[in-house]
């Protein structure tokens, strides 16, 4: 029997995916010049967003920094060191060369994030402030990078001047 602790997991991914999905569908409407439908489908996105964080607000996963960025940590190494692996081999094994690029892209930006955290983890512990900075995002295989962008994304080759700028 599933319990309620189980529903609210499954909940929090659900509405988590269902936000992303959304806002992927509201680029494609603004794409094809359907406004209003773009904006309902962020509508949508956002309600989904408040359901995904009261979800884990009652799993009580929304703990103080230092916890929040080990659990980030605990996330991005177990993305990179046993989840893509294994997804990159089974993508490879049915010859899905798709698959294998986007499961290696993500494999290696996972790992560049568990590098961050684990800096900013090392910063909270010793009481520091975090420098002030922006990041930029490569919006192909989402590599993120301090400070500036790269001339050429080191993981896909996007132009630097493609980046996201995070601020």
């Amino acid at each position: 029997m599933v319990d309620t602790v189980e529903n609210l997991k499954a909940a929090f991914a659900g509405e988590s995916q269902a936000n992303r999905k959304y806002l992927f569908f509201s680029e494609k409407a603004d794409a094809s010049g359907n406004k209003q439908l773009a904006r309902l489908f962020r509508a949508a996105a956002t309600a989904e967003t408040v359901h995904a964080q009261n979800h884990l607000k009652v799993l009580g996963e929304i703990k103080s920094d230092k916890e929040n960025l080990q659990a980030a940590i605990n996330g991005e190494n177990y993305e990179f060191t046993e989840m893509y692996p294994g997804f990159i081999k089974q993508a490879e094994s049915e010859s899905n060369p798709a698959a294998v690029k986007t499961f290696n892209h993500a494999n290696q930006v996972e790992q560049i994030h568990h590098k961050l955290f684990q800096s900013a983890l090392k910063d909270v512990e010793a009481g520091k402030k975090l420098k002030e900075t922006v990041y930029y995002v490569c919006p192909v295989c989402g590599n993120t990078v301090e400070g500036s962008a790269p001339d050429k994304c080191p993981i896909c080759w996007t132009p630097g001047d493609r980046f996201m700028k995070i601020t």
